[in-house]
This record gives C-alpha cells, sequence and structure tokens, in this order.
C-alpha cells in the first residue's frame, strides 16, 4: 500500500488535491497596471535539503517507501525571515506606497505562519497593526494543495466566495509563495 505521508511523522504536510494556474494580462492604459514588479529569490544551498526523502519513523516497521519529509521548523523560520524581505524589495520595486496595498496573496501552507509573515512584512514598514482582511485564508477550507494554493484563493476572491474579501477594479495586490528549494516568489499586481 502506497502512503503520501508518513503517519509517524510529526511535521508530516496537510496536502489537499488541487490544481490552479493564473493567467495576468497586459493593459496599455495612461494608467499604470497590471503587474508592477516581480521578485525571485533563491536559497538553494544549504535550505534545499529542508525538504527529503525518507522511510518512516516507526520504530517497528519494515516499511521501505521513501516519504516526503520536511524539517518544519527550519522551513517555517526560513519563511518567516525571508518572505517579508522579499514582498518589502518587490512592493518597494513597484513605487506603490503600502497604504495602497488591498490584498496580500500568500501561499496557504500554515495559517499561523502566513499571519505572522504578513506582521513582519508591515513592520518593515513600521506599522504595528494591520487589518487582517487584507489577507484571505483557504487552508482551512482547501488544505495545502502546494502551487495551486494562491490561483484557487484568488478565483475564491473574485468569484466572491469569501465574506469581507474582494479585489475592485484598480486594486493593488502582493502574491507571495516560498517552496522547496528554498524559492520565494513576489509579485506586485494593480488590477
Amino acid at each position: 500500500m502506497s502512503r503520501a505521508i508518513d503517519e509517524y511523522d510529526r511535521d508530516s504536510m496537510i496536502f489537499a488535491d488541487g490544481a490552479g494556474a493564473t493567467v495576468f494580462e497586459m493593459k496599455e492604459e495612461s494608467e499604470k497596471r497590471g503587474i508592477l514588479s516581480v521578485g525571485a529569490f533563491t536559497d538553494s544551498v544549504e535550505e534545499a535539503s529542508y525538504l527529503t526523502m525518507g522511510h518512516t519513523y516507526s520504530e517497528n516497521s519494515d516499511d521501505n517507501t521513501y516519504y516526503l519529509k520536511m524539517m518544519g521548523r527550519k522551513i517555517y523560520e526560513y519563511a518567516l525571515n525571508n518572505v517579508p524581505l522579499a514582498m518589502k524589495e518587490t512592493l518597494d520595486k513597484s513605487d506603490v506606497d503600502i497604504s495602497e496595498v488591498k490584498k496580500i496573496f500568500i501561499h496557504q501552507a500554515n495559517e499561523k505562519m502566513d499571519h505572522a509573515i504578513t506582521q513582519r512584512f508591515f513592520r518593515l514598514y513600521g506599522i504595528r497593526n494591520f487589518d487582517p482582511h487584507v489577507m484571505p485564508m483557504s487552508i482551512d477550507k482547501l488544505g495545502n494543495s502546494s502551487t495551486a494554493t494562491i490561483p484557487t484563493l484568488l478565483d475564491s476572491v473574485l468569484n466572491k466566495h469569501y465574506e469581507m474579501h474582494e479585489v475592485n477594479d484598480g486594486d493593488v495586490t502582493i502574491f507571495a509563495s516560498v517552496g522547496a528549494g528554498m524559492n520565494i516568489n513576489a509579485l506586485v499586481y494593480k488590477f
């Protein structure tokens, strides 16, 4: 029998099944719109080993299956220390003020981590308290569907599936993700 995760691994990830893609169109208008800036950051030397394959942690098993393993604490700390900086660098390149950001669409891996990343991002601008509605969350409903989390979250917000969350014409949004490798992507987009 094949399993996706080792049930004896406390750092096992909770994955859902999902697929998604987002296509952004370019608009030629007098006002600057669309993709305003992009940032891609990679730390692929020491951090590459944060996700590996390995045997079960069960002491009484002869299971030879390889399971996806992660150094959960290391990934959490990496994300908290690096994603806010990547978001800030990308927003600064866009020449948009932090006060103009209406929504942050962040990879739905861990709600506590995403909240802490967003809090650290705002603190980089000297903002201690931010409106939690800037960051819609779907992990409680859809789980961590890996790279599909942002496209499915955006689709849900655009189709008004979440109360208190909407994106309107002219809104500035930030998209941010972190994943295996370790890799971070950030994008500032104006609808």
